[in-house]
């Protein structure tokens, strides 16, 4: 299999999860402005869509769309219990926080990465919409924890993690959201995302 990505973005999730299922699998960096791959590839012939992540499966075939990659790593690799059973409710949690995390975290980061820098008064409003979805998440993590879903890390904290560290390039403390803060020092320690935020040059 081969991950394209971009350095810190959201494809660090299932960068995360192939990590963390022991995968084997090669990394390709992707131009998102340019729309080339790090080997010269016209990457709009690979996913049309433009963005990362897309995952290159063995069979030719290309999945694009975090959750749905990150499902499906979890799927090929169950041994590695990075996803609930497909059958019954804890499934179906599992499939919530995906949705959420994409459509509305991960969407209320979006004005501070488009094309045109965000602008001094539309800050607050943004930040209030992503302070909003983070409340959510630090009463969910009051429930038990230390992960989304009790004590197994799955592919819902591998996002849940990369779109939360994001606060930290953006001016957003998470301090004022004690249990996601703590969340966040524990799970940075954890091998497979120390080992691919290094890979991407996140950390040394």
């Amino acid at each position: 299999m081969k991950l394209f990505y971009k350095p810190g973005a959201c494809s660090l999730a299932p960068h995360i999860a192939l990590r963390a299922a022991g995968a084997t699998f090669e990394l390709e960096q992707v131009d998102t402005t340019k729309k080339t791959t790090a080997s010269g590839s016209d990457y709009q012939q690979i996913n049309p869509k433009g963005y990362v992540p897309a995952l290159l499966i063995n069979s030719g075939e290309v999945l694009t769309e975090a959750p749905a990659i990150l499902q499906y790593i979890a799927d090929l690799y169950p041994a590695a219990a990075l996803a609930p059973s497909p059958h019954g409710l804890a499934r179906a949690r599992l499939q919530e926080h995906l949705n959420f995390i994409s459509s509305e975290l991960h969407k209320a980061f979006s004005p501070f990465f488009g094309a045109a820098p965000l602008a001094d008064t539309e800050r607050p409003a943004v930040v209030e919409n992503i302070s909003r979805r983070f409340a959510i998440f630090e009463a969910q993590l009051s429930k038990g924890g230390p992960y989304l879903m009790g004590d197994t890390f799955t592919v819902a904290d591998a996002y849940f993690f990369v779109v939360a560290n994001w606060a930290n390039f953006v001016d957003i403390s998470l301090s004022q959201w004690p249990r996601i803060a703590h969340y966040m020092d524990r799970a940075s320690d954890l091998p497979a995302i120390k080992q691919a935020m290094a890979a991407e040059g996140l950390i040394n």
